[in-house]
């Protein structure tokens, strides 16, 4: 091979893209942790994180430095929906939801013990302010409603809240008096529109409650209000709206029932509710602040916002980390999040505005990669279709090796398509660019964090605007001299799966290949077989049936499968009840009648993405072999 002269002191071949060494192994990834919630209990922190599939609650007291272990026996994770929700802590004990029941347990000693029957799904419960009682999202054979749940188990739940087709993140007046909530009917999805409720709870004095005067305080059909939050001195509702264009922070007077914006800038302050436990913001202790998450192209910063003045700073002290989630503040102050930045993994950290200092609780990984090995992310627009622009982030190969020519490039498009791919970390972009990959993240049209208008752009328009920013930001980058043309790849899961098939289908030849994890093909059985979340999501997405039917025709690869002629690998979890296996299942026979290479893998024991270890180490395996076949090595070519 060639040579560069002189790299730390010694010569380094010069090897081709896609074969660099790389410490970051498919076994690290296997072995992270995920951090997703995070809580207070007094000054004791507790967390969720997620080993190999097992959900885990994590207690740190105090003034130690040992964390516990809670709930090995028992994996904690709330299934309505895409989950989330999955906890609450109150008065020295956690309440979960796993299996299909609630239990409660002791922070310091003893065993679970359940509080519901053992049917439906739980999620979101949070424990009254008296200890009584626990309101939780309850969902059982398609019927959603408000649960009231006795906190010692003694008694039966009993409906609270029922009649709208999903509830979300309820939440108690600090008194004990009212009850906030989120909830949705079909068609709409949370981020179409959803209304914030409001409504007095009256003691029946019998050892439980009902509501009364229930109140629409914002939201609508089409204004996507979420996450409200009482003031610790009970005079506020705070909340977010979507009513201007943007994610706002809005404020509820509970005494005057006047409300208004708190801060409104041309950035995101929420996320799309795809889970119940979101939380992007959260009051100061004194209740004459507030502290929330602010998302601009992709990357997220930490904002203070006085309640008074409406005065507004970016907490300084925070600048490593450009993704910060799940906020929770304690009675002194301190605030907990998640957080992450382009070359720090996954974090749970606590930062102290008395001093301006933050440390690090809690680490997803053992974060031994070298900087050097690791991409920063660059924010990206180009021109799309129709006198669009598109948005997306880019990996560069990071190394200090170097290869011949132009590397080639991988195109990840994200799920939903509602969602968004952040500045965070990003573990499968850097795996594959220290392998010397270019990595584009394709925040395409109908993609959240760029406003209302640019989300709404993809209604009727799945299949189309979406592939249209993805070969567009591929041709872009190979027009200005940063990849390979001739290997390109796209890759993509579940809403991202159908739209590498639909590019397949639509552009042949401009990917060198393809990779359909869970991908949807046909829109038909989509529609029908899906779980109660998404079954209306295709009436906005691509019109209602029957009337739009050629539409669901026109679009769903499996009737132009025979039109796949490039390689491609497709990965499907056995158990997976959002696009089940028989979506994947009609491709493949699809791609053997037409003699297409492909490959066709099946996790056992996973869902809708992949959470075991040994699944996700075998994966990256198998990726890595199939992208050295059919990119790398030019193998297959017809």
């Amino acid at each position: 091979m060639d040579k560069i002269t002189r790299y730390s002191g010694g010569e380094m071949e010069i090897m081709p893209y896609g074969l660099w060494p790389s410490p970051l192994t498919a076994e690290q990834l296997a072995q992270s942790r995920r951090l997703q919630d995070v809580f207070w209990d007094d000054e004791r922190m507790v967390w969720l994180e997620t080993r190999s599939g097992h959900g885990m609650v994590v207690a740190l007291d105090d003034g130690e430095c040992a964390p516990r272990d809670l709930t090995p026996d028992r994996s904690v994770r709330a299934r309505v929906g895409y989950g989330g929700g999955d906890l609450a802590v109150a008065r020295g004990q956690v309440f979960y939801a796993s299996d299909g029941r609630l239990y409660c347990q002791s922070l310091t000693t003893g065993q679970a013990a359940p509080i519901t029957p053992a049917y439906g799904a739980w999620a979101s419960p949070v424990v009254s302010p008296c200890g009584r009682w626990v309101v939780a999202v309850h969902s059982d054979e398609g019927v959603d409603c408000l649960a009231l749940v006795d906190a010692t188990g003694m008694a039966w739940p009993v409906k609270l809240a029922s009649g709208a087709d999903f509830y979300m993140q309820p939440t108690w007046h600090p008194h004990g008096k009212l009850l906030a909530w989120v909830e949705w009917d079909h068609p709409q999805m949370p981020w179409d529109g959803a209304r914030l409720m409001l409504a007095n709870v009256v003691d029946d004095g019998h050892g439980s409650a009902y509501l009364e005067d229930v109140q629409q305080v914002a939201g609508g059909l089409e204004t996507a209000a979420q996450q409200p939050r009482f003031s610790p001195d009970g005079r506020w509702l705070a909340y977010i709206s979507d009513e201007t264009g943007w994610g706002a922070l809005y404020l509820l007077n509970l005494e005057t029932r006047e409300r208004c914006p708190l801060v409104q800038v041309e950035a995101e302050l929420g996320k799309p509710a795809w889970v119940q436990g979101i939380k992007t913001y959260d009051w100061a202790s004194d209740s004459q602040a507030l502290y929330f998450c602010r998302s601009d192209l992709g990357a997220t910063t930490l904002w203070r916002v006085a309640l008074v003045s409406a005065e507004q700073h970016q907490v300084r002290g925070l600048s490593a980390y450009t993704e910060l989630g799940q906020v929770a503040i304690s009675q002194h102050g301190r605030i907990a999040m998640v957080a992450s930045g382009p070359r720090i993994t996954e974090r749970l950290i606590v930062y102290d505005p008395q001093t301006e200092r933050h440390w690090v609780v809690a680490r997803s990984s053992g974060e031994n990669t070298a900087a050097e090995w690791l991409a920063e992310p660059e924010a990206l627009s180009w021109p799309t279709t129709e006198g669009d622009v598109a948005h997306g982030i880019l990996y560069r190969p990071a190394s200090a090796l170097r290869g011949p020519g132009k590397p080639p490039l991988i195109v990840r498009v994200h799920g939903g398509p509602t969602s968004q791919t952040g500045m965070g970390y990003a573990a499968q972009a850097q795996f594959f660019a220290s392998r010397g990959f270019a990595v584009l993240d394709v925040n395409y049209r109908g993609s959240t964090g760029y406003g209302r208008t640019y989300m709404l752009k993809l209604r009727e328009k799945w299949g189309i605007y979406d592939v249209d920013d993805t070969v567009t930001g591929a041709q872009y980058l190979a027009e200005q001299g940063i990849v390979d043309a001739t290997r390109m790849v796209v890759m993509g899961g579940s809403a991202g799966g159908y739209t590498v098939l639909r590019s397949l289908i639509q552009h042949p030849s401009v990917f060198k290949a393809g990779i359909c994890l869970y991908g949807v093909t046909n829109l038909f059985t989509l529609a029908s077989d899906t779980h109660k979340f998404e079954a209306r999501y295709l009436d906005s997405m691509i019109g209602p049936l029957p009337e739009t039917a050629d539409r669901y025709r026109d679009r769903s690869p499996i009737f132009a499968a025979e039109s796949i002629t490039d390689p491609i690998a497709v990965f499907q979890g056995a158990e997976d009840q959002v696009v089940p296996l028989a979506q994947a299942e009609t491709i493949v026979a699809a791609l053997r009648r037409t003699g297409t290479p492909h490959e066709y893998h099946v996790f056992a024991g996973e869902g809708h993405g992949w959470r075991q270890a040994e699944t996700i180490r075998a994966f990256y395996d198998l990726v890595l072999r199939f992208l050295r076949q059919y990119v790398i090595y030019g193998l297959g070519d017809r």
